[in-house]
């Protein structure tokens, strides 16, 4: 317990740092004071609210929209959620007709390209009024800055993450992979996993613009250029070198190819739960619905190193932001502060989203998180100490760059192109991309 309470602080105090007062926000007067008075607080209020999950999250998302409403008798709030790739196709044609929902759960892969294009509001108006960022740290707050404009707000902290079936692990001889483990013993327990007929992971392919930012980090390197006009690393060895291993691990069926990969529509269908697999690479709050779906204990480790130190780093795992086509943007300000600082809200999430950012909630959490719970708050703290700093949201143009690489992994991984032409072809086209 002692050790649990050391690392529940130490996640207290990476979000404390820098505390903000909630002075912090610019001159701009609010749309609303905050406080909701005469027949202004009694105008009803229709709010859409969207954001992609597996069911466990539509589920909690749903009663939190009902404490919400029983809280707010004026506003009704009309849900909009789906698969991440439904999420994504139907987003797009919304904004370019000018409906978007009011309130939306946004991505760091897309949230400059969305506030570029002036579809996101400001939310510099509404911080410190009917967002309370006084419990928050700057550093938390800033999650969602891009350049001197607020485009959305952090939805709690994430870190990337293996996670493993411990049986299926003994399965193949290994009681435990160790934190400091290299892509050397990766490929050691894959050959062991080959040997046993089932896979080591699901793949990192599956999202190569993670995993491969992730490899490029440990190296001092980084995806995306600081500007976001090219891509940020020089030697095209170390793609040639991650995508060697990734289609060595395809062809030996150590990792699932990229058809079996589009198979896995839900939780349901992932090879861990389905004991497949050993394991896979995933952000730190998905332990919460993987190992729900399983119904079995399944643990948490860091990525394979060296330095995994410098490819780590703690980062808001989505983002909240409102429309610029949304009437109602007090309004969805107010159900972000909810979102944000109600404790009975995030009791209903217990930070499935993230760490939270208030030291407060996460104190109130406390008692209620289950053991798959206090693994993440356990491993974001220690993140939080074994990391780099967080590079900043992708470029408006990450969205397309994601579509390449995924297509050029496909690629490679069925033989179609060796990793040297990719590296090159992915270079030219995606500087290409990044440069218009």
């Amino acid at each position: 317990m002692k050790k649990w309470m050391m690392l529940f602080i130490s996640v207290v105090m990476v979000f404390t740092l820098a505390a903000c007062s909630g002075n912090t926000t610019t001159n701009e007067p609010s749309s609303n004071d905050g406080e909701g008075k005469g027949e202004e607080a009694n105008k009803e209020v229709t709010l859409r609210i969207a954001w992609w999950g597996a069911e466990p999250r539509h589920d909690y998302t749903l009663k939190m929209i009902e404490l919400y409403e029983e809280l707010n008798p004026h506003v009704k709030i009309q849900p909009e959620y789906a698969s991440w790739d439904d999420y994504w196709k139907k987003l797009a044609p919304q904004a370019s007709a000018g409906q978007l929902p009011d309130i939306i759960q946004m991505d760091l892969s897309y949230i400059i390209q969305y506030g570029n294009n002036n579809q996101l509001a400001d939310l510099a108006p509404y911080l410190g009024n009917e967002i309370d960022t006084s419990d928050l740290s700057q550093n938390f707050i800033d999650g969602g800055k891009i350049g001197d404009k607020y485009y959305g707000m952090n939805g709690g902290v994430n870190a990337l993450s293996f996670q493993y079936d411990p049986e299926a692990l003994q399965k193949i001889g290994v009681d435990k992979i160790d934190e400091n483990w290299t892509w050397d013993d990766y490929k050691v327990m894959a050959d062991k996993a080959v040997e046993n007929g089932i896979y080591f992971e699901n793949g990192p392919g599956t999202a190569p613009d993670v995993t491969f930012n992730y490899y490029l980090r440990s190296h001092g390197e980084r995806l995306y250029s600081e500007d976001g006009t090219k891509l940020g690393y020089e030697d095209d060895q170390l793609f040639v070198d991650f995508y060697k291993m990734y289609a060595d691990m395809v062809n030996k069926k150590a990792v699932q190819s990229p058809d079996e990969s589009a198979q896995v529509k839900g939780l349901e269908d992932d090879p861990v739960v389905k004991q497949q697999s050993i394991g896979l690479f995933q952000w730190s709050n998905q332990l919460i619905g993987i190992q729900s779906a399983a119904n079995r204990p399944i643990e948490i480790v860091g990525l394979p190193g060296p330095n995994a130190e410098k490819g780590l780093f703690l980062k808001p795992g989505l983002l909240w932001s409102i429309a610029n086509n949304s009437e109602n943007k007090a309004e969805a300000a107010k159900f972000i502060d909810f979102y944000t600082n109600n404790i009975e809200a995030n009791k209903l999430m217990l930070g499935d989203r993230g760490v939270p950012g208030s030291p407060k909630v996460q104190e109130a959490l406390l008692p209620l998180l289950s053991e798959p719970q206090k693994q993440v708050f356990n491993y974001v703290a220690w993140v939080g100490e074994n990391s780099s700093p967080y590079s900043g949201p992708d470029p408006a143009k990450a969205g397309e760059i994601i579509s390449l690489l995924r297509n050029i992994t496909e690629q490679i991984a069925y033989g179609v192109i060796e990793p040297e032409e990719a590296a090159t072809q992915f270079r030219e086209q995606a500087d290409s991309i990044l440069n218009q």
